[in-house]
């Protein structure tokens, strides 16, 4: 988490203020993918290109398709994103439609996440899990150990109590009736992993230290390459745009400018000037009337985005999206907080504080699979329309030249809601099932799930 950032107005100017670190990943083309084994390795996130899958078989080509035009959809984006100490390789994929008679309607952006049960990776997490629960009982033996003879320590050698006897002081108990202090407890075994397992494990927690965290499931310890072929498939006739690989990086926010007042200058309030001083405040409250014409959440958005201009996908698991501008979509996910009624008489007047929106995904609706919330994880930004359309015009591998030139021609025809122009939207949200859920048609869990997950569209107005 990012340290906390002091708000407070500061005296100087020359303060030496870094960058600080968020918790955004922020994913950024890096060129194009032109090796056949990275199109067929699920873990190489890419834009564009087509689909890898994880499960043993592949998902209906119905899952691209859009809801409003009901035509299979370019592949937008593809990430590699496993859940930390979880056993399930994971994926998740984002179609959108170009057509223009689609533009500004729900459902021409869709999410599916992909699982899949890692059988290797799972036995190291396993082994990685019982080390950790064995220090961690070594540990609150150790503590119970040292509370005890801190409480043996206090004991009066001289009281008489009834129960166990004290330590003898003389140090003759032991010779006589055997040494009464108790012995350690025996360390239990922990999930079948006995000493020489725990201890040949710690001997190489050196060299599995890389593949014990949450990319460990892209070491060797696993196959990632696609187990289904695509080439014998109707995802090869999907259209798709040339591929790009997709790179991460974090994310630096500069601190909040700190202003510095000069030395006497004063600050008016409207309210605490006297009417009968004949006195034209109305200058003061302009700027504020003025910014009621401005999307103070749109400059918000700008702003940010500003710091990496290349930014293609904002990936913050269970964090706060960043909303594009004050619509319906903004309000549902940042409600209107109860402002607090204002007094009307002079004798009961009160401060009374602006109230702030907060973040609450409560209008998101759950996982319909296994009623858990769902929870944000990443939001395609709008970068990424301007990388696709300068990129290539999307393909389509079955089309001959004269079919190609054709449908250029007709899509430069304005009106025709099937020309494939440039996406529309400012932003698309992406919210995913918080247990990351891998249960079949009648709820039982399962090796492999193909689950589609919730999308918010905030379009470019």
């Amino acid at each position: 988490m990012a340290p906390p950032r002091d708000d407070d107005w500061s005296d100087s100017d020359e303060e030496d203020i870094g960058e600080v670190e968020s918790t955004v990943l922020l994913g950024v083309p890096d060129g194009p993918i032109d090796d056949a084994s990275d199109i067929n390795d699920v873990a190489v996130s890419r834009i564009g290109g087509h689909p890898a899958f994880l499960a043993s078989s592949e998902p209906p080509l119905s899952s691209s398709q859009c809801k409003s035009c009901s035509q299979p959809m370019e592949l937008l984006v593809q990430m590699w994103c496993p859940f930390e100490n979880s056993p399930m390789d994971r994926a998740l994929y984002m179609w959108g439609c170009p057509r223009a008679g689609c533009q500004g309607k729900a459902s021409t952006v869709r999410a599916w996440r992909g699982l899949r049960y890692n059988q290797k990776y799972a036995a190291q997490l396993e082994r990685k899990l019982a080390r950790q629960r064995q220090r961690e009982q070594e540990k609150a033996e150790a503590l119970a150990e040292e509370e005890r003879k801190k409480v043996s320590a206090k004991i009066n050698p001289f009281s008489m109590k009834l129960g166990a006897p004290g330590p003898n002081p003389f140090g003759l108990g032991a010779q006589l009736f055997g040494d009464v202090s108790p012995s350690p407890a025996p360390v239990s075994p922990t999930s079948g992993v006995t000493a020489d397992d725990l201890k040949s494990e710690d001997e190489g927690s050196q060299s599995d230290e890389g593949s014990d965290d949450d990319s460990g499931s892209e070491g060797s310890l696993i196959t990632a390459m696609s187990t289904t072929v695509i080439s014998e498939s109707g995802w090869k006739s999907a259209p798709t745009y040339p591929p790009l690989y997709l790179s991460t990086l974090s994310e630096y926010v500069p601190p909040k400018a700190k202003f510095s007042l000069p030395p006497g200058t004063q600050i008016i309030d409207p309210s605490e000037v006297d009417e009968k001083s004949g006195k034209d405040t109305t200058w003061i409250s302009e700027s504020y009337e003025n910014s009621l014409d401005i999307d103070q959440v749109f400059e918000k958005f700008s702003k940010r985005v500003e710091i990496e201009p290349e930014q293609v996908v904002r990936y913050d698991l269970k964090g706060t999206p960043l909303p594009f501008s004050s619509d319906e979509t903004f309000k549902s996910l940042f409600p209107d907080p109860k402002q607090e009624t204002l007094p009307v008489t002079k004798a009961a007047f009160t401060v009374v504080q602006p109230q702030k929106r907060v973040y609450d995904p409560s209008s998101v609706p759950p996982c319909p699979s296994c009623g858990a919330p769902r929870v944000f994880e990443c939001q395609l930004m709008p970068n990424i329309i301007n990388v696709l359309s300068t990129s290539d015009a999307p393909t389509d591998k079955n089309l001959t030249d004269e079919e190609r030139r054709q449908a250029v021609e007709k899509a430069l025809k304005k009106g025709d809601k099937d020309a494939r122009g440039s996406m529309e939207w400012g932003t698309c949200m992406i919210f995913s099932c918080e247990n990351d859920c891998c249960v079949d048609e009648n709820k039982k869990e399962c090796k492999e799930s193909w689950k589609e997950e919730y999308v918010l569209i905030q379009w470019d107005v």
